[in-house]
């Protein structure tokens, strides 16, 4: 199995190269027909959920959508697929960042009970406690 890296993704949801857009979908095509799914790391996710957010604009609800849907493909496999899922449902519930949201989902998921935080806004999640 081979993991792909954040600028695939971004290339695949965004188009703004039309050439290495081409490229990405060619691999998508390629791993779905070899049924050899392609890895996306939740730091790929997380760096991606920033990209589009920050330097693309893209509104939170067209990110969580795009999400699902990239989590619904079946060329790809994705680390700790549960939790990206509970992220979405999460954030749907709140407006808490969508990567601290992760990042309290993680602690979650490890058995911790908050994620200590110097972040007055995240701190306001139930997953965070104020420092």
């Amino acid at each position: 199995m081979k993991a792909i890296d954040t600028n695939v993704i971004v290339r695949f949801l965004v188009s703004d190269d039309p050439s290495q857009a081409a490229k990405v979908r060619a691999l998508f095509e390629r791993a779905e027909t070899t049924r050899e799914p392609l890895f996306v790391s939740v730091p790929v996710v997380l760096e991606t959920l920033w990209v589009l957010a920050a330097v693309y604009e893209v509104p939170r609800a067209a990110i969580l959508e795009a999400l699902g849907q990239l989590l619904d493909l079946s060329c790809l496999r994705f680390e700790a697929e549960s939790r990206l899922r509970a992220l979405i449902a999460a954030a749907k519930e709140n407006n808490t960042d969508l990567a601290d949201l992760l990042i309290g989902l993680t602690g979650r998921d490890n058995d911790c009970t908050v994620t200590v935080t110097l972040d007055r806004k995240a701190a306001r999640d139930e997953r965070f406690e104020l420092l």
